[in-house]
């Protein structure tokens, strides 16, 4: 539904403003017309390529996400599309950045970082998204997202993405929209219809015993267990391999490639059980 709503609107060229939460379809729903457009315009490339799109996303794994969409969706396009955060070095990225962009997906801080290096000019950007913006108001990103917007051109396109409105974002994206496209899509099933789920009352001290007792139930091939902490996740993972259950963790300590690596294994089916804060 989001795409059949937003894509007409979005090759037109308006604003938008969705309110929708991930899982509905809403990277395909501004990356394609982002593409299109893009492609349609683009002529010969004289010189170096100048950033004509930007997306900036809260997290690491988001901003990555979004670029392998990008990636995937352009395949047969000239289109170049480079994703940068923080927690990893910055040369690979630098080196990418020097080659020439046309795509830019990023997270606020390492893209402040190197705007401020001189790496990252915004002042041919066309097309620019705010994804997850509650997320990022939750973590505290809202300033540098703001000082990101005073290195954009006054004339582009703008698309805001949201799953809540809270008054502050609603406010926020009044000052950055010019006559917005409005799309809300409820997600389409409640999980209570297609998620089975059951209560276990349990003393603290048991709780790892009674983890290791269901995970033992070779039914479950693909578990995702949620710890309240860092040295919690970490903690079942040691006790779960005493009980020869393989399981890998992800969370803030860990290095990027560590999370990359685990996410992939999990995604793969080639680790069962993903520990998560």
């Amino acid at each position: 539904p989001i795409q059949s709503k937003a894509i007409p609107a979005l090759l037109k060229g308006e604003d938008m403003l969705g309110c929708a939460q991930t899982g509905t379809g809403k990277t395909a729903a501004f990356s394609i017309p982002i593409l299109q457009n893009l492609a349609t315009k683009q002529g010969k490339q004289n010189g170096k390529r100048k950033i004509k799109a930007l997306v900036v996303a809260p997290t690491r794994e988001l901003a990555l996400q979004i670029g392998d969409s990008f990636r995937e969706y352009g395949t047969n396009l000239e289109q170049r599309t480079t994703v940068i955060f923080g927690g990893v070095g910055q040369k690979p990225q630098t080196n990418r950045l020097e080659k020439g962009v046309d795509i830019l997906v990023a997270t606020p801080g390492r893209l402040l970082d190197l705007i401020g290096q001189g790496y990252i000019d915004l002042g041919y950007v066309e097309h620019f998204v705010l994804d997850e913006a509650d997320q990022m108001l939750d973590m505290g990103m809202l300033r540098d997202v703001k000082r990101i917007i005073k290195f954009l051109p006054v004339k582009r396109q703008t698309m805001f993405f949201s799953a809540t409105m809270p008054a502050s974002i609603a406010s926020f994206a009044n000052t950055i929209l010019n006559q917005p496209v409005k799309i809300t899509i409820k997600p389409e099933y409640s999980p209570i219809d297609i998620i089975e789920q059951e209560v276990y009352f349990i003393d603290k001290g048991n709780k790892t015993a009674l983890l290791i007792d269901l995970l033992k139930d070779r039914k479950y091939d693909s578990v995702l267990v949620f710890s309240r902490t860092k040295h919690g996740a970490d903690k079942i993972v040691k006790a779960l391999a005493r009980q020869g259950l393989d399981s890998v963790a992800i969370h803030g300590n860990k290095s990027q490639n560590k999370r990359q690596k685990a996410l992939k294994e999990f995604k793969e089916r080639t680790v069962r059980i993903l520990v998560a804060t």
